[in-house]
């Protein structure tokens, strides 16, 4: 657009005036803020869920305040229509500050509360930037301060945020319980410390995967639910100073009403605004995920390699071709991507870590850096979950006859007769085995330890992975 056809409003601040293109709900300090923090080139905009809940903040606050007498009516519902339009995300695109910020946050206050009284000011019939009849200070922040606010709309975020990651995991974790119920009957060898153990089912890896990520929802959700205790009314350390007595209990009230979460008061509202525990734990919940994700992707590579030379014991769906320069290659590229996604977020993790560290007496300073890690791990954490499901897990197939091949050409299945021939005969197979390169089968066929017919029955499939009781007449 050509500058000279943009009409521009004049806003200041205590540092000075500042032009504002007219047709921005930002103001003034919201652009000093972009101005000065190019640093993740994310902004908030880029976290709905953050601006839902810094409007359901501001909402809930102008209630109270209106309630308590301290904001006209009038201007509480223009306020209040206000963040309600915000809710919808109908004015995301005018939160252009960068996550990541100095000021503890202030940045990103102030973007809500310009935003909201510019677009209150329109409702109201007057022009953006009037704030004689609408404040964003004065009447959008009062009785709050950014540090009251902007923990309590980060900690509403990840709550409502770990919604939809539980969702994406839960999806997930389905997917793997169907190839569970495919494989059920497929035999397979077993390894610890990539040296064959014992036999087990396809199925049964497959749902091991499955009952680890399960033990994942109760985490999440058990970390997540410490960021429903906040300290609204607690302004600017937690004394609660500028805000009624009355305001900090309605507020919250009307915030839990408005969200429909279980919001509760902190029980030290001084405490509970310079502490970033919560953060750390619902950050480790979310390590811990990204570390099992990682260890199931390692796995699948390790059973779908080669596809001659390695493993080759399921095959994943080829996605593109692997190699610019061997043709043929196919290379796992989903459950790499996932790697990576779980390298960052264990990394996102240590920032989080000295981040909540990092603060000091009242207040810590660093929050920016810790939401803006946090919101990052688990976005890239949904999407990586549902890319495993949808390109990976539901179009693995499995090479069945090759497993069994292996199952049966291997020296691991002697573990099966250890109640029946005792773990001298069997430890002494086991070195002919390996010596001589013949099968655990033959010799002991060629060794008389146990009838055929009897060997046969101990070697099936159901008896090889699963207890079962031992004839007490063929115990050794």
């Amino acid at each position: 657009m050509d500058d000279k056809k943009i009409k521009y409003r004049v806003e200041h601040d205590f540092l000075g005036d500042k032009q504002i293109p007219d047709e921005c709900y930002y103001g003034v300090q919201t652009l000093r803020a972009k101005e000065n923090f190019s640093i993740s080139m994310i902004t908030i905009r880029h976290f709905p869920e953050l601006i839902e809940s810094l409007a359901m903040i501001k909402e809930a606050a102008a209630m109270a305040n209106r309630d308590l007498g301290e904001l006209d009516p009038q201007k509480a519902a223009f306020i209040i229509d206000a963040c309600k339009e915000v809710r919808t995300g109908k004015f995301n695109s005018q939160f252009i500050v960068d996550m990541v910020q100095g000021g503890a946050g202030t940045s990103t206050n102030m973007n809500a509360n310009e935003v909201i009284a510019n677009r209150a000011l329109e409702l109201a019939g007057h022009p953006k930037g009037d704030y004689e009849f609408i404040h964003p200070n004065d009447n959008v922040n009062k009785a709050q301060s950014t540090n009251d606010v902007y923990p309590t709309a980060v900690k509403m975020a990840f709550v409502l945020y770990n919604k939809k990651l539980t969702k994406a995991l839960e999806d997930l974790i389905d997917a793997f319980r169907q190839k569970a119920q495919e494989f059920k009957g497929i035999i397979k060898m077993g390894r610890t410390q990539l040296q064959d153990a014992v036999p087990m089912t396809l199925g049964q890896e497959f749902n091991g995967w499955a009952n680890s990520l399960q033990e994942e929802i109760g985490r999440l959700k058990q970390n997540v639910d410490m960021c429903l205790f906040v300290n609204m009314g607690g302004t600017a350390i937690g004394t609660g100073i500028a805000a009624d007595p009355k305001y900090s209990p309605l507020c919250i009230n009307y915030l839990r009403e408005i969200s429909g979460l279980d919001i509760k008061p902190a029980a030290d509202f001084i405490e509970a605004t310079s502490d970033t525990s919560c953060y750390v734990m619902y950050s480790d919940a979310v390590k811990c995920l990204a570390i099992k994700l990682s260890k199931i992707c390692n796995d699948l590579r390790l059973l779908s390699s080669g596809p001659r030379t390695g493993i080759n014991e399921i095959n994943l769906p080829a996605m593109q071709p692997g190699s610019s320069i061997m043709p043929g290659k196919v290379n796992p590229v989903i459950p790499e991507v996932v790697n990576q996604v779980a390298f960052k977020t264990i990394g996102n993790n240590l920032t989080v870590t000295l981040a909540a560290e990092a603060g000091q007496l009242e207040l810590n300073v660093m929050e920016s850096v810790i939401v803006f890690s946090m919101f990052e791990s688990v976005e890239m954490m949904m999407n990586a979950m549902q890319t495993l499901r949808d390109k990976c897990i539901l179009g693995i197939t499995a090479n069945e006859k090759h497993c069994k091949d292996l199952v049966y050409g291997s020296i691991g299945i002697i573990t099966a007769l250890l109640p029946y021939i005792g773990y001298e005969i069997c430890s002494e197979t086991a070195r002919k085995a390996m010596e001589t390169g013949k099968s655990v089968y033959d010799l002991l066929i060629e060794g008389n330890y146990l009838p055929k017919d009897q060997l046969d029955e101990l070697l099936k499939p159901e008896n090889m992975t699963q207890p079962h009781a031992v004839p007490k007449h063929l115990v050794n």
